[in-house]
């Protein structure tokens, strides 16, 4: 059918429904993304029961990421193959399986088995979920429904660290895995009973050659930047051979649809400005999104000496900030995109700036008052900007569209943390280095009391001590310098941000 007054849903529901399904959608997808990063908190104790080296427990992260970057694309061809209610139905059913399997495995082997079933089987959780809302909700709620979603998106990856520690600590990291299943299952009978049944298209041939070609691309960018850091980047042949076979794979990727009659991802897409603009943006979002989530933490534990507690009060200001900012944003959705996408970039700048000038003797209310900003930021950023790069595409690409765009959100996320940490190594190393020239008994600033402090230079403990201190300012120049790459980013956002065409009420063909 065609709608072309802009107000009424793509698909008819009662608004009942229509409640409950976006509900269901929340709920899959806040537990989908809170496991993504569960396993990062739980990798001491999985490393101990596994008996597994740090390189191999890192695989239960990395090899979960990477079938999601796999499968992730695939959302659009098994929406045309299968429908939307059984693709939605059956991700849920593989997830919750792979996720009860995660905490019954017995091995290293096994865990990371079922990691990538639970990666690659909820992967379309997301994309999907938010182009159903899109579909169901008149054009006047989108921003509504955005918001809501947005939230459960920022909230599984706030949550599940946190929630999955303090479980682990109380009973076993079995039991994180095992208390999220039932969430699974009610997420599945909700997808199962409220979803409508739709009709897929035809048989729909898979486009192998496009597919393997973009899933060896991206499976070979994952391990670079997973592996990169502990194999000294380049100096090593394997990120080296991964690297450059990366860049082959992409080219014919991209060589390949170009000139296919059906490729398995639709270039042309790309021709639409707002979507161009959109992918560009959503990757830069993605740099943002999860990077001091990770690295905050890293610092005030083992250089500020905050306990895990504090640490996890300071992160749940970000959320409250996100729950403030998506709020907002319905409101904020109904101007011209590029005020709201403009200034909650503005906003993470300058929370990034914020950041660049603490010291290691920062205090927990300046830390959450920072929190809630980017929290409050992400909010603002993610209705206009979801909005205006789906608004002007046809409703048929919706499911393949919102695929790539979370897609890049997660490769834009997996590339800035690596950057970010490669930074921090670096320049702990060479400050170390720097700083510890100073340190001899020909300077004769270390004779003063107020510059020596408690330090010795003339004993083994005191010069222990004096070198664990060097350490820990090193580190915070390296901490620093990666939250001013933080700031950078931001306002690189905001040029781009301008080119997003103001919204308009067009028609829209389904």
């Amino acid at each position: 059918m065609s709608i072309t007054d802009g107000d009424d849903p793509i698909v008819q529901v009662s608004v009942m429904r229509r409640w409950i399904i976006l509900a269901t959608v929340v709920l899959g997808s806040t537990v989908y993304n809170a496991t993504i990063l569960i396993a990062s908190g739980l990798q001491p104790q999985m490393q101990g029961a596994m008996s597994a080296t740090p390189d191999e427990i890192a695989w239960t992260v990395t090899f979960n990421i990477l079938a999601t970057a796999i499968v992730t694309p695939m959302t659009g061809w098994l929406v045309a193959r299968f429908g939307t209610r059984n693709v939605m139905v059956w991700s849920m059913a593989t997830f919750t399986a792979g996720t009860l399997l995660c905490g019954l495995a017995m091995s290293l082997e096994s865990l990371v088995l079922w990691r990538i079933v639970q990666g690659g089987g909820g992967a379309a959780l997301v994309p999907l979920g938010q182009a159903i809302l899109l579909n169901i909700f008149p054009r006047y709620q989108h921003g509504l429904a955005i918001s809501v979603f947005g939230v459960a998106n920022m909230a599984g990856p706030v949550l599940g660290p946190s929630l999955g520690g303090y479980i682990a600590e109380l009973w076993s990291w079995r039991w994180v895995f095992y208390l999220t299943v039932p969430f699974g299952i009610a997420a599945f009978f909700g997808f199962r009973f409220a979803l409508p049944r739709d009709t897929p298209q035809q048989r729909v041939q898979l486009d192998w050659t496009g597919f393997l070609a973009l899933a060896t691309a991206l499976a070979l960018a994952q391990i670079v930047l997973s592996r990169g850091q502990r194999l000294d980047w380049f100096e090593s042949n394997l990120v080296l051979a991964a690297m450059l076979l990366s860049l082959l794979a992409l080219y014919l990727f991209v060589a390949h649809s170009m000139t296919a009659t059906r490729p398995f991802l639709d270039l042309k897409l790309l021709t639409d400005r707002n979507y161009a603009v959109g992918l560009a943006l959503v990757t830069i979002f993605g740099m943002l999104n999860f990077t001091p989530m990770v690295l905050l933490p890293q610092l005030l534990q083992s250089h500020s000496g905050y306990p895990d507690t504090l640490v996890g009060f300071i992160i749940s200001w970000r959320g409250i900030g996100a729950v403030a900012g998506f709020f907002l944003s319905n409101w904020v959705a109904r101007f011209d995109p590029r005020v709201g996408v403009v200034t909650g970039f503005a906003i993470q700048a300058l929370s990034g700036f914020w950041l660049s000038s603490i010291n290691l003797d920062v205090g927990t209310p300046v830390l959450a008052a920072n929190g809630f900003l980017q929290g409050f930021a992400i909010g603002i950023i993610w209705v206009p900007m979801s909005l205006a790069a789906t608004r002007t595409l046809p409703v048929a690409s919706r499911a393949e569209a919102m695929a790539v765009f979370h897609l890049m959100r997660n490769i834009g996320s997996s590339f800035f943390i690596s950057l970010s940490v490669a930074e921090i190594v670096r320049a702990t190393g060479a400050n170390y280095s720097r700083l510890t020239e100073n340190v001899s008994p020909f300077n004769r600033a270390l004779d003063l009391p107020w510059v020596i402090g408690s330090w010795s230079v003339e004993t083994l403990p005191g010069l222990a001590k004096l070198a664990a201190e060097i350490n820990r300012q090193a580190a915070l120049i390296g901490y620093l310098n990666a939250f001013t790459l933080y700031m950078l980013a931001s306002l690189a956002a905001i040029p781009l941000a301008l080119m997003i065409r103001g919204a308009r009420r067009s028609a829209v063909n389904a």
